[in-house]
């Protein structure tokens, strides 16, 4: 089994935390997204992962490079990076990683986290992860035969089709098929929005007779913007903290501090007179003073002092006193 996870978006709308990191990498619960997403998918596969193709822009560096490649082989698998410099579209993302495109793969686009337990139907070429949602309206959507079969992909539609909303992760038995499909749509210049939409492959190959299933998730969570992404980070921390996860380092220094349940907390972290929790997650090196601290979500090596704060996002290296008034802060920052 391969996994295949474009990620070549920098992530505009959690500016300006992805100014400095591509926000794939950014981390829920003390890990960063993508690397969620991947273990996430190969729990629920319960297959062995042959290798893990990453597609990124090229300015994303090396140390990004060596962070994917790691992850994979954390799986046992093979790490390959991929190109794609051009914002072309997911069809065209997908076509950049194009040699890794041969047997069984998963699709997984690197912005969303799952919750699911299921096995995949040895009978279907290709599933489609679900979730029910209350508008439908604002997705793309699957539209299912009696038989439980996907029919038709519908994006944003005006009237209902079905409230289960294509959530970007796809399983195909062979995905050189796929590939083939969607050269077709590059060769014919097939284009919706100025993009190559990987739904125009998977229409052609229902279109040959190929089946297609649904596979529905327990829980999806976006890491769109700032309050879906500190709200996802506060779900992953609560659903951890129920399997029995204990994700608070022991190098934690706590004089007269309070931990309020559940919390990530990494090493060599400072809380001083400080409560910290509930759904927060603390990068190593961090140090809290004189704070209030609930629901949010703080990189690695920051300081927080005199501070009261609730649905709060904060990088790595930053600096917050709630004391003063003389402060520098970067573009697209939000206070509020």
């Amino acid at each position: 089994m391969k996994i295949i996870v474009p990620m070549a978006g920098r992530g505009s709308r959690l500016r300006p935390h992805t100014l400095t990191i591509p926000k794939p990498l950014i981390p829920i619960a003390g890990k960063p997204i993508v690397h969620r997403l991947v273990e996430d998918i190969a729990g629920v596969l319960n297959q062995s992962i042959e290798e893990v193709a990453f597609i990124i822009h090229e300015s994303f560096g090396k140390k990004v490079e060596e962070e994917l490649i790691a992850i994979a082989q954390k799986l046992g698998a093979k790490g390959t990076i991929y190109y794609q410099n051009e914002a072309l579209g997911t069809g065209h993302a997908i076509m950049c990683a194009k040699d890794s495109l041969s047997g069984p793969a998963v699709i997984a686009y690197a912005d969303t986290l799952i919750r699911a337990d299921f096995e995949l139907e040895a009978t279907a070429d290709s599933v489609i992860w679900v979730k029910q949602v209350d508008r439908p309206e604002e997705f793309g959507v699957i539209s299912l035969n009696e038989a439980n079969e996907i029919t038709e992909l519908v994006e944003k539609p005006k009237e209902f089709i079905s409230d289960l909303a294509v959530i970007g992760i796809y399983y195909f038995k062979e995905v050189a098929v796929l590939k083939t499909e969607l050269q077709a749509v590059l060769d014919n210049n097939i284009i919706h929005g100025g993009e190559y939409q990987i739904n125009d492959g998977i229409k052609q190959m229902m279109a040959k007779g190929m089946k297609f299933v649904p596979g529905k998730v327990e829980e999806w969570m976006d890491c769109g913007n700032k309050n879906v992404t500190v709200e996802t980070n506060s779900r992953m921390l609560s659903f951890l903290h129920n399997d029995g996860e204990n994700l608070v380092s022991t190098s934690v220094n706590s004089e007269n501090s309070t931990i309020i349940q559940p919390c990530y907390i990494g090493e060599n972290v400072t809380l001083k007179n400080a409560t910290v929790g509930p759904n927060v997650s603390l990068g190593s090196g961090c140090l809290v003073e004189n704070t209030t601290l609930k629901n949010s979500l703080v990189q690695n090596h920051s300081t927080i002092k005199n501070a009261n704060l609730d649905n709060a996002m904060i990088g790595s290296y930053a600096s917050f006193d709630g004391n003063f008034t003389s402060i520098s802060i970067g573009d697209y920052s939000v206070l509020e």
